[in-house]
Order: C-alpha cells, then structure tokens, then sequence
C-alpha cells in the first residue's frame, strides 16, 4: 500500500499512460475495408462477451437522461447495484480485467510450480512464488530480514554518510529526498542521461501536509500514529516524539515542492547540466559520495526541479541528523511491511490501505504475490511470456495493427481539416504521426535475466537481489545507444502509454479485452472502446506536453507562434471545463495536472468516432437492440469508465493522480457534436455545452 519508492533504473520514459515508423504503404482505403471486414468476420464466428453486440445495455439507468449524467444514465444501474469488494478501493473495466490477469497468472504460476525439468526463468517464478506465500517463514523472521538496513541507518554518524545512505536507498529499499533515475535525453533520445529531483513524502501529495481543512487535519495526526506504531517494531525509544518530527521534516520537504501541474511542464522540467558543474550550480550537497553510491557514472544530467532541489538540499543540511536517521528508519520499515510479519503488514495496511484509500481488508496474499512479481523491474517478463503464449491470439495482435492504421488515417485527415493550425505546423504535425511506432502485445525481444539468483527460503533477499540485478543491468548500458525494443509495461498490464522520447505508443496485451476490444463486438464498439483507447495514446503526442516534442521525440518547439497561442487558449478551455468538477465538496479535479488526459480522452474519441465512420464507406450502421451505431460507440465510451470508489480513493485520486476519476472521463463525449445528435442533448440539460463551447483540439 505504500508509494513507490525512489527508483535509480532504466525505465521507459513513459510520458503518460492510459489509465490510459513510417506509415503503413499499404492503401489507406483497403486499410478501412480490412478492419471491416475482420470485424464483421469475428461477429459471424462467435458472440460478444458484453451484452449481444458488446455494451451491457442493463447497466444502464434510463430514468437519467444521457444529457444530464451520462455516466450514470451508460453505467448507473450497475452503480447503484455494485458494492466495491472489500480488498478494493475502487473497481471499473481496468480493475475487472486485472483481477481476470491476476487469476489467469496465478494458474500459470501455480501450473509451473507443479512442474519439472523447469528452464531458468520458470523456476524464478516458481521460487519466488514460493518464498511469498510462506507466511509462517514471514512471521517468524519478524523485523529480522531488514535488521542489516536498519543497522546501517543507525550507524550513520555525519552528512557524508548520511548522503551515501540517500545514494543507496532505492537498492536498500528506504527513502531519499534526494532522488534520481535513468531516463532518456529529452534533447537527444539516443542517449539516457539521469534525471534528479525531489520526493521523499509518505503521503500522496504535497497537499497533505500544507491544507489546513480539518480532513486532512485529522489524517496527518492518524499518520503521526502510525508512524511512531512502526518504529515502535524497530523498538525506537520515544517512538511519539520523533514520529511528530518525521512529519515536521516531510512538511518541509513538501513546502518546497513544486505543485504537480508545474511538474509536468516540460519546458520548466528540462534543465540539463554536466556531473562536473553540479557542485557549482547546486552546492551543499556532497554530489560525488551520493552518485558513487547509486552506482552510475553517467556525466548527463537533468535537473527536474531545480529551485526545490536547492531548497531541499537546505533542508537536508538544517535538519538534525537524528531526525534524518528516524526518517530513513520509518521508510525503510513501511517500505518492505508486505514483506515482513503480518503484524508489521497490517499495521501498514491500516493506515495506507483503510485510512488514506478506505480499503476494508487487504487484498489476499497470492494477489500481492502476483503484483510483486509482475512489474517490469522483477519478474513481469519472465510471467508475459507465458501469459501471451496462452492467453494472446495472434488474430489480435493482427486486428489491432489494423485499427492502430485506421486510426492513424483518421488523425492524419483531422489535422488536415484543422481551422486553427497554418500549413507549416500541419506539415510538422503529419510528420510525427506518420512516425508514430506501435507496440502491440508483447516485446519482439524478452528480458534476459541471466545472473538473477532468486531463492524459495528467502522473499526479502530476491526482492534485493531483483534490485541490484536491474541497476546493474541499467548501469551497464548507461553510455550506450537507448534501446528502443524495451518495453515499460509487462504484456499482462492492463494499460497503454506514449513514450514522447521514442514517440511510440504501446499496447500490452491484457488490455485487448473486453470491453476495451472484443473482435466478437460490433464495431462501433471496438471503436469506442480500443479504438478511443488509440486514439488517447496518439494524442499524447499532441497533448499540451507531449506536443513538445517532434516526430523524432526530440524536445523543441515545431510550431508557428500563432499556432501554438490557438492550442493553449482551446487548452485553456478544456482545463477550465475539468476544474469545475467537483467529485467531493470542496475538492475539485484538477483541469491542469490532468489536462493531457483530458486533451487524449477527447481528441482520442474524436479520431476514434472519424475512424469509425470511415470503416462504414459511406454506409449506415446498423439499429441493434434499438440502439444506432453512434449510441453504441458512446455507450462504449461510458462502459471503459464505469467504475466505483470509496471517497478516500476519490481524494486521493484529486490532490495525486494525473487522470480525472472515470466519472468525468466518461463525460468526455459533451465536446462531440455526434453525441448531442445521438442521445438528443437539448440546451436545458446538465451537461449542454454550447457549440462555441465544446472544446475541439484535435
């Protein structure tokens, strides 16, 4: 339940996820005509998973007029019927599918388990499966397992060390404030560089600590609890008191953060800088010990948020270094409680898991299992590859390569037809999207794990070993070309993304179900499932960030001045749109941290909606169950966004999350004239929007 620790590995520069080469030669008409005739091929030859053409048609709440909640009128019925199981948080489409990914790995797992003469990489699984789901071994090793880390922390008797502590503390597992992690050359994608910056909070965001609202009032003494209940494990004297300094420090820590819609702005993240002149620029900081203990040599650097890191280095020198020590030791236990004793874990549980999420029990140990084992920095492409040699057909990997055309085509002709883009960025704008890159299923080249040593006795020890394998792996191509085969998802992830640096979007797997792809599904629900689901992933390149950057993800401006002030004012308006939003009195969505989200939820389902009326040829769909092809295409929307949360959750998601909740998602539609047209929106319901205020970017 606890956040994700400070991570110095190679990872794709996922530039945002969904939870979202050269064009084809082949005849931009044919490509429509194939994906239709695969599609109505697929409906002759089996029945849709959802409903009879693939919408669940009694999820729906017809007493709600569509123009007024279309979320609860597409899913309302299912809303008020639904309860969240108790090990959840939330539950939508994704989190359907993920548990349908969890029981279909943990088969395998268990299949593998059972087996003999197993290659290398199938008795990791096994062994590592094995070592989790010993919970007697767990609890009678106690604290025992970490007691060389927490030693290590005690024993830290200056700045120096202290600063070689934060250096290690992704490999030990603890938390700095000082963080840094390979990424790629926002100005060259060739090459990776380290990027540095802030973290070091335990709660969701900076906003935690600096609201006054009596919410987060009471939430910060509940932490305060909990964190003197966890260094009480480690028998830390005067556990209440530091635990009140612990805050104090993370307090100052959050002071100096950036908010997290100034963090996502790429022109004030781009800082570039040589190891050399870091001193220099950002002195008080003994940079050589902290980068020796990380491991890389790396002379490229880029400084993500350079006033905080500054400040945070003031931070770190004002602070005593006791409190700094209880700091490290509090993380470094709260880190790994999925790994210690149960009671450890559950006092964990009780404060990330009910207190800040409003998760009643945790999940069952063989999930937690499974989800330690299938990142992509432990074993997650060792379980894909047999995952989609069992669970991933071929014909879909085909089908979506063909919809990843259809809607390429579509953008191509949208940007086209754009009355606010002059021809010189058009030609700009074409370029990168003729060079977007599919990735679809899977890796055409798996992860290597050879040198990995994974032990059934011992949970802690692999989890250590996982980390230094993939820092020595990523320390070993730091000054070499960026691989561009890698993936930064597992193939059984249920979610896509864009990486801006490769300018590719990527697919994995699991999420070609459905309800975001059923090749038993009508089309029109395909489009409005996977097919916005492309759709958003392709605007991410042309989000107001990822619009930084050109078609060979290189960062720098490829647009007139004229062009580029129309974007931001429809961007604007889109922003405003979202902040008026108000899942939780008092607590708005936040239109600007999650405005690419928005700009590819609603230009990805105008390009999904254009795509889907060029495979018709000119043709009418079809009325099915008394619902026309443009309905069926929304619902489909509606259906992907269907979800329930607790309120905690749905906090949590505001003040830390870069995705509107799925309830404003799936009102992305109210910019779309079809949709007006489809469900008779009048101008005296809730969510009219006028014509001239129905945001249109792409």
């Amino acid at each position: 339940m606890k956040k994700n620790m400070n991570k110095t590995i190679i990872s794709a520069a996922i530039a945002s996820v969904f939870l979202l080469g050269a064009c084809s030669k082949q005849g931009e008409q044919s490509q429509i005509n194939m994906a239709e005739k695969t599609a109505s091929a697929d409906i002759q030859k089996g029945s849709a998973e959802l409903g009879s053409f693939g919408v669940e048609l009694d999820a729906r709440d017809e007493s709600i007029k569509p123009g007024d909640d279309f979320f609860k009128y597409a899913g309302g019925n299912w809303y008020k019927n639904f309860e969240i199981p108790s090990d959840k948080t939330r539950f939508g489409a994704f989190d359907k599918l993920a548990e349908r990914s969890e029981t279909q790995i943990k088969a395998l797992v268990e299949e593998i388990s059972k087996g003999t003469n197993l290659n290398p990489e199938q008795q990791m699984v096994a062994d590592f499966y094995a070592a989790y789901m010993d919970t007697d071994a767990a609890n009678a090793k106690g604290l025992a397992p970490i007691t060389p880390i927490l030693e290590k922390i005690n024993n830290i008797e200056n700045k120096q060390a202290l600063t070689a502590a934060f250096g290690s503390a992704w490999l030990d597992g603890s938390t700095s404030p000082i963080n840094g992690s390979m990424w790629f050359n926002r100005l060259d994608p060739d090459e990776y560089e380290m990027s540095v910056g802030v973290g070091g909070l335990g709660l969701p965001d900076r906003s935690y600590y600096l609201e006054n609202s009596e919410r987060f009032v009471d939430i910060r003494k509940v932490y305060v609890a909990h964190i003197a209940q966890m260094l009480s494990f480690a028998k830390v004297e005067g556990a209440a008191e530091k635990a009140q300094q612990i805050l104090a420090l993370e307090t100052s820590i959050a002071e100096v953060q950036w908010p997290r819609e100034k963090r996502r702005d790429r022109d004030l993240s781009l800082n570039q800088i040589v190891r050399e002149n870091l001193t220099d620029t950002y002195p008080g900081f003994d940079w050589d010990t902290y980068f020796a203990e990380t491991g890389y040599k790396i002379p490229h650097l880029n400084i993500s948020q350079p006033q905080p890191v500054k400040d945070v280095i003031k931070v770190i020198s004002e602070q005593p270094l006791g409190v700094w020590k209880d700091y490290m030791t509090y993380h470094t236990i709260s880190n790994h409680a999925s790994l210690l004793s149960d009671d450890i874990f559950t006092a964990n549980f009780d404060f990330f898991g009910k207190t800040l999420n409003g998760q009643q029990e945790p999940r069952p140990r063989w999930k937690r299992a499974i989800s330690a084992m299938s990142g992509t920095q432990s074993l997650g492409f060792a379980i894909g590859k047999t995952y989609v040699e069992k669970h991933f057909p071929t014909s879909s990997k085909a089908q979506m390569a063909d919809l990843v055309e259809n809607l390429r085509k579509a953008l191509g002709e949208r940007i086209e037809g754009l009355d606010w883009m002059g021809a010189d960025t058009k030609v700009n704008a074409q370029a990168k999207l003729a060079a977007f890159v599919p990735k679809i299923g899977y890796p055409d080249e798996w992860q290597s794990f050879d040198g990995l040593e994974i032990k059934a006795d011992d949970l802690l020890g692999n989890m250590v070993r996982l980390r230094e394998f993939f820092r020595e792996d990523s320390a070993a191509n730091e000054l070499l070309k960026t691989d561009r085969n890698r993936w930064g998802m597992a193939p059984q992830r249920v979610n896509a993304y864009y990486n801006s640096s490769f300018n590719e979007i990527v697919f994995p797997a699991a999420i070609l179900q459905p309800p975001f792809f059923d090749p038993n599904a009508d089309p029109a629900v395909n489009y409005g499932g996977i097919g916005a689901v492309i759709g958003h992933e392709m605007g991410h390149g042309f989000d107001d960030q990822g619009s930084k950057s050109d078609a060979n993800g290189i960062q720098q401006n490829w647009w007139t001045d004229q062009d580029r002030a129309a974007f931001e004012t429809k961007a604007d308006a889109l922003a405003a749109q979202y902040n008026a939003y108000e899942p939780i009195e008092g607590n708005f969505v936040n239109g600007r941290n999650s405005l690419g989200e928005n700009i590819g939820d609603v230009g990805g389902l105008a390009m999904a909606y254009h795509a889907y009326k060029l495979s018709l040829n000119g043709k009418e769909a079809p009325v099915i169950d008394g619902v026309t092809g443009d309905q069926r295409f929304f619902l489909a929307w509606a259906q992907v966004w269907r979800e329930k949360r607790t309120e905690q959750s749905m906090l949590s998601q505001l003040k830390g999350g870069t995705h509107a909740p799925g309830r404003y998602r799936a009102l992305a539609p109210r910019n779309h004239d079809a949709w007006y047209e489809a469900f008779n929106v009048q101008p005296e319901d809730a969510l009219y929007l006028a014509p001239e205020d129905r945001v249109r970017i792409w």
